[in-house]
């Protein structure tokens, strides 16, 4: 295979071959061309920050196979782990529901709001420890960071089997919301720096819908753990805590070595790609977005992102999103238990279908969005089915008829999850920019399951809900109404842009023209 010199067409001895380059990108030290790599290069810095951003995908003369090899490689390896980490945590902030119908409610007397206080809690911690998560995990690396929180998150899960009281359930929750709070804003932020931004669309669905399995089965799985009752004297709810959180450590474990890091970082990971492939990585993000090295964090411009209206935009979508995912993950057993009359056995395993719907949904969305490079649309379709969907969970006369609703409403809330990720991510350029848009995107996902954990409340029992169901129609209409206002500001701004009055997503020193919103 020829060997390509960088810049392109130079072939004195002062080139770096493409191979040499990557290397050099990925290590402390740079070889030197004229020492044979002995020796430290005294264009280090070149090397590793300004001369990498000129090397384009073709310049590796990659053929279509290998490239190939790359995608399905890193999709294997990045996506399916922090898929499977996010199953668990999944799992864990959300079998609440499952415990309380299996007798917890009333060994631990959760009377009055206090099963909805048990919800809520988790989510304040976990909404105020979230902004910092992402510039934490850049610094330190992903794979410190996510498999330390997962494992400790476990440890506490375990724990919440062993409690005695509420106040000592509602402590340990507290603490989960710690933990938690740095993982979820670390995930959307690591996928969105390996994969350009209509190839992020169908990464970001799977990633998700490996925790829509989570969710699909974990009413199944609890009702098996439920069977251990009185196993060495411990009741059936406490077992759903107790293996669930073994797990959680197990994987976390496990994720030290599976976690990759950054594209660009010059930290190991365990048997993954050559720097050369790292480096084509990068170079592809670097033509796609023209963001693919974060500048030097300064405090003041992390925070400046914040004057961009749109990022509060797409932080209010994910608001009204998890709103309605979260309210169902916490009450759908109690709502199909006590509003539907089903059994115990019934309600924690027709939680299932609805999930699984919801994945066939998920993908099929991402799958258009990246065949035809649409965002908003798809988070439209998504928000309507939900305004379809919640009425006749609510009001219909038949249980089964209401169930049909459930479908509908857990798969428009579920499948914006990943769509809404996909639509912030196209439309934003720059590392800290990017970092801080996935912290406020999470965090007030995180806000929105505190909304959710009090939408359904016991005393609206006797009226079926309905002060929880208008929440749900309400922040889903809202939702149609920031895509349409997104959508003609995206127009106007591309507009603008193709007549050359401006640059859009401009505001870092190297960011490259031609950027354009994805609808």
């Amino acid at each position: 295979m020829a060997t390509n010199t960088y810049p392109p067409g130079d072939d004195t001895g002062g080139g770096l071959d493409v191979e040499s380059k990557a290397s050099a990108y990925h290590s402390e030290k740079a070889p030197s061309a004229s020492d044979g790599g002995s020796g430290s290069s005294p264009n280090v810095a070149a090397v590793t920050k300004t001369e990498q951003h000129a090397l384009r995908p073709g310049d590796f003369n990659m053929s279509p196979a290998e490239e190939k090899r790359i995608k399905r490689h890193i999709d294997r390896r990045l996506v399916m782990t922090v898929g499977a980490m996010y199953c668990v945590s999944l799992m864990d902030r959300t079998n609440l529901g499952a415990a309380n119908i299996a007798g917890m409610s009333k060994e631990l007397k959760l009377i009055d709001n206090r099963y909805s206080i048990v919800s809520l809690v988790f989510f304040v911690t976990y909404v105020l420890f979230q902004p910092p998560s992402t510039v934490i995990c850049r610094k330190i690396g992903p794979r410190i960071h996510m498999s330390v929180l997962t494992t400790l998150w476990g440890s506490v899960m375990i724990g919440m089997g062993f409690v005695k009281n509420f106040e000592q359930l509602a402590a340990l929750r507290v603490v989960l919301g710690v933990l938690e709070a740095g993982f979820f804003p670390s995930c959307v932020y690591l996928l969105s720096t390996w994969y350009t931004r209509y190839e992020v669309g169908k990464r970001n669905s799977v990633f998700y819908l490996v925790g829509c399995v989570a969710s699909a089965f974990a009413g199944i799985l609890a009702y098996g753990l439920m069977q251990m009752d009185g196993l060495a004297n411990i009741t059936g709810w406490r077992w759903i805590f107790i293996i669930e959180g073994v797990l959680t450590c197990l994987l976390g474990i496990a994720g030290y070595w599976l976690l990759v890091d950054f594209p660009d970082s010059p930290r190991k990971t365990w048997a993954f790609l050559s720097a050369r492939d790292r480096e084509w990585v990068c170079a592809r993000v670097q033509a796609d977005r023209g963001d693919v090295v974060p500048q030097k964090f300064v405090v003041s411009k992390y925070l400046s992102s914040g004057k961009d209206w749109k990022v509060w935009a797409y932080a209010m979508i994910f608001f009204n999103t998890t709103t309605i995912s979260y309210a169902l993950s916490f009450f759908l057993p109690v709502i199909l238990n006590t509003g539907m009359g089903f059994n115990i056995a019934q309600s924690q395993c027709l939680v299932a279908p609805p999930y699984a719907f919801a994945g066939f949904v998920m993908f099929a969305g991402a799958y258009v969005g990246d065949r035809f490079r649409i965002r908003g649309p798809i988070v439209a379709f998504n928000a309507l089915l939900a305004v379809i969907g919640v009425p006749i969970m609510g009001f219909a006369a038949s249980a089964k008829v209401r169930y049909f609703g459930v479908f509908l409403v857990t798969a428009g809330a579920n499948s914006n999850v990943p769509a809404a990720m996909s639509y912030q991510a196209n439309n934003i350029r720059g590392q800290w920019k990017r970092a801080f848009c996935s912290a406020t995107f999470v965090s007030f996902g995180g806000i929105g399951g505190i909304a959710g954990s009090l939408v359904f409340r016991e005393q609206d029992k006797l009226t079926g809900y309905k002060p929880g169901l208008y929440t749900c129609i309400a922040t889903s209409l809202l939702t149609l109404v920031l895509v349409a206002c997104l959508t003609v500001s995206f127009w106007r701004e591309n507009k603008k842009a193709e007549r050359g009055e401006k640059e859009l997503e401009a505001d870092d020193d190297d960011a490259q023209p031609g950027f354009r919103y994805t609808y």
